[in-house]
């Protein structure tokens, strides 16, 4: 157990759950005016054969940086400044064909794109190969310089927290974030800026309990597990898990092997799947999760403060991440993160789920081998709390030119009836 404490310390990438009494709610108004020069185009991604909805699609313009996804409801919002009107958007998901759409033939609204599911069927030959599926993921990062952003970077990117207590939305935050990215051979860590940032908060006066969520941008920055593998994939810890082949899909038309690693020890406690690019050696996405069945373990891997009649179990853990490619260079361009907890109080029958969710996409970036960093006291800290850092919500313009994750519809119908209650 003490080794497993000693571990618990260095996982930067697990956040911190603060439990706190009395919620100041701070909700305003407020807009920005911005000249308009660019387009916007909302619209669907569907399974062509189940005619399901896609959540966290890839949605970008040809040879740009400007990328966004879509939510879970498969909806997506694109702003195309004026002048790439004339491109094409390319819509990329897991397992599915590329659809090439010229963006002069979309509609503002309401736009209906189906993709292909992408079978393939390996041979006795390829699945020989993957006997070994460890030193394929050893040789990801041992790669990574190669296949990943070898330059100093400036990514924009929207960072969107909620929390929900069963199905009722009381927390929202928003905001979009500057990213000083440095390479992926470096050691040196990335550093994060606060652009512009809102929120709402929708707690009823019989909440006495709430979370706040520390880390905010931070804990979908340190799932690049490429750039941080220490978080996952220590060269400390890597023999404690177990690797497996389970199959093979396509991105992009390029062959992805999918491995599956489960811990061998108690005190590590991820486990998931890993799609590599086999002839390449790149991890274009993660799934993974923390098996929480052991309550005491689980509880724990948190640091938490709470009240004293209370009792905070960690019910569901799950990380997922993307990485887009550009130019042949891939880098970190999706995370999310979903936290299940429950809390069991004294004297009271029933317990309460909280569920809260941080995601953050790269929307644009700009190579910059001289980059201006910000000055420290500009810098975000990996403490943050989002929702004592934002100070209200705003309209639309608010955000300007900025990509964002279209919200779904129960975050839509939280924000407008809190606007509704404002007016």
């Amino acid at each position: 157990m003490e080794s497993f404490v000693n571990l618990n310390r260095n996982k930067i990438l697990v956040c911190i759950i603060i439990l706190f009494f009395s919620i100041h709610e701070n909700v305003s108004a407020y807009t920005n005016s911005l000249n308009v020069d660019f387009e916007k185009f909302k619209g669907k991604v569907f399974d062509a054969e189940t005619k399901d909805p896609l959540s966290s699609v890839h949605i970008y313009i040809e040879n740009t940086n400007i990328n966004t996804v879509t939510n879970k409801d498969g909806e997506f919002l694109l702003k195309v400044p004026l002048e790439f009107l004339t491109k094409n958007i390319i819509v990329s998901y897991l397992g599915y064909t590329n659809s090439i759409l010229p963006i002069a033939e979309l509609k503002k609204t309401k736009n209906k794109i189906y993709l292909n599911v992408n079978t393939i069927r390996l041979s006795e030959v390829d699945i020989n190969t993957l006997k070994d599926s460890k030193s394929l993921v050893r040789a990801v990062f041992r790669k990574k310089g190669d296949n990943y952003l070898d330059t100093h970077s400036v990514m924009t990117a929207f960072y969107r927290e909620t929390i929900k207590k069963r199905n009722k939305n009381l927390s929202l935050s928003e905001a979009i974030v500057n990213i000083y990215k440095t390479p992926y051979s470096s050691e040196k860590r990335d550093i994060l800026e606060f652009y512009k940032t809102r929120k709402n908060t929708n707690y009823s006066k019989k909440d006495t309990l709430a979370f706040k969520l520390r880390g905010g941008p931070f804990n979908t920055l340190f799932m690049d597990v490429v750039k941080y593998p220490e978080y996952v994939f220590s060269e400390q810890n890597i023999d404690d898990y177990t690797f497996s082949f389970k199959g093979s899909t396509k991105i992009n038309n390029k062959l992805i092997y999918i491995i599956q690693f489960k811990s061998k020890v108690e005190s590590l406690l991820y486990q998931g799947e890993l799609f590599i690019d086999y002839k390449n050696k790149i991890l274009t996405s993660a799934s993974y999760e923390l098996n929480l069945a052991n309550e005491s373990i689980a509880r724990n891997w948190f640091s938490i403060q709470k009240p004293s009649q209370s009792k905070v179990t960690p019910i569901y853990a799950k990380y997922d991440l993307k990485y887009f490619e550009k130019n042949d260079k891939w880098y970190h361009g999706y995370s999310k993160m979903s936290l299940n907890f429950k809390v069991n109080w004294k004297k009271r029958l029933f317990n309460s789920k909280y569920n809260m969710i941080s995601e953050m996409v790269i929307t644009d970036w700009k190579e910059n081998e001289e980059i201006a960093f910000p000055k420290y006291k500009e810098r975000i800290r990996s403490s943050v709390v989002m929702t004592d850092y934002s100070v209200g919500f705003s309209d639309d313009n608010f955000w300007g030119k900025h990509n964002i994750i279209e919200p779904d519809k129960s975050i839509q119908r939280a924000i407008k009836k809190i606007q509704k209650n404002l007016n």
